[in-house]
């Protein structure tokens, strides 16, 4: 299956999860290809064929721009080397979860989550270490007991018991012992940090020169603005009560630009954030709702309201000439 047919299946997938879908981020470089949000769940999804191309930088990105836009990051792919992802398992790169398309179908449309996830060493899953004490105690086992039958020592079944997880093979040992379902699902959308890569959140990338001017403006009236590298706009901001966000971008507005835009627009809808792209002239007050702000009206600008009237009054009267 080529890239484009699996981009396109995955996006599909989404909507007819439910899912308000982006415009595909048909851009490069590119961290992800699409966002989704359903409900309170928001996603940023990069989509591939091998997943071996996913590497550091975009994952660290990947991340970034997930606690920026409280978004969950996400990779679906098909295979990694020459082996077929397993569906039902999550698997993690750089510190993000990896999906095959059959799992994020289990996920997403029949709202089925995964019970297993790789990790060095094999494949592993989450005991509910309350249910597991329980059988255990109901069966007049004592530690060492459980310990015997299942191969491990004593300190390992204790820290079964206060949440470690285990093994796929301990896990199926114990459900045929006690004759109970043992297992939690893994939580994609909120409880991945449980099992993820143990790495640290990325630092922001270096500031880019040509965007000091504009990122010295949002800092001087009061937004926390997050640089990125590949992603179609350069900035996130957040206010000062981390309520409000913003995705920016700057550039000599050419046609290049106005597709930039019209894909922060979209991103925008999803992520429910709004948008702004400075360049040095324009011709038209807006496209597709992200405000278009010429370099002197950004620097006259005096404060954080000053600012938010300028962006209402851009993205409300559309994309008429200037």
């Amino acid at each position: 299956m080529s890239r484009s047919a699996l981009v396109g299946n995955v996006t599909a997938m989404l909507r007819d999860a439910g899912f308000l879908v982006s415009d595909r981020c048909a851009i490069r470089p590119k961290s992800f290809d699409v966002a989704a949000r359903r409900g309170e769940d928001t996603v940023l999804v990069k989509i591939l064929g091998n997943i071996d191309a996913f590497d550091a930088r975009t994952g660290a990105e990947m991340r970034r721009l997930g606690e920026y836009l409280q978004a969950t990051p996400i990779v679906v792919g098909l295979r990694t080397r020459d082996e077929d992802l397993k569906p039902g398992v999550v698997y993690f790169r750089h510190g993000v979860p990896v999906l095959s398309p059959d799992t994020a179908m289990d996920l997403f449309v029949e709202e089925v989550p995964p019970l297993i996830y790789a990790a060095p060493g094999g494949l592993y899953v989450n005991i509910d270490s309350e249910i597991l004490e329980d059988a255990r105690e109901d069966m007049d086992w004592s530690l060492g007991r459980l310990a015997n039958e299942l191969g491990v020592s004593r300190r390992t079944v204790s820290k079964y018991e206060d949440g470690m997880n285990a093994s796929v093979e301990v896990a199926t040992q114990l459900e045929e012992l006690f004759d109970a379902p043992l297992t939690a699902p893994v939580d994609v959308f909120d409880g991945v940090d449980e099992v993820r890569d143990s790495e640290p959140m990325p630092d922001d990338p270096e500031v880019d020169p040509d965007e000091e001017p504009v990122i010295a403006v949002l800092t001087r009236v009061g937004f926390d603005v997050h640089p990125t590298e590949r992603a179609p706009f350069r900035t996130v901001s957040e206010d000062e009560h981390r309520q409000s966000r913003m995705l920016t971008g700057h550039s000599t507005f050419t046609e290049a630009a106005e597709k930039r835009a019209r894909i922060m627009s979209s991103v925008g809808r999803v992520t429910g954030t709004t948008s702004i792209y400075v360049v040095d002239r324009a011709n038209q007050e807006s496209v597709d709702g992200t405000a278009l702000i010429e370099r002197d009206e950004i620097e006259n600008v005096r404060d954080v309201e000053d600012l938010k009237d300028l962006i209402k009054e851009r993205a409300d009267t559309g994309e008429h000439p200037a």
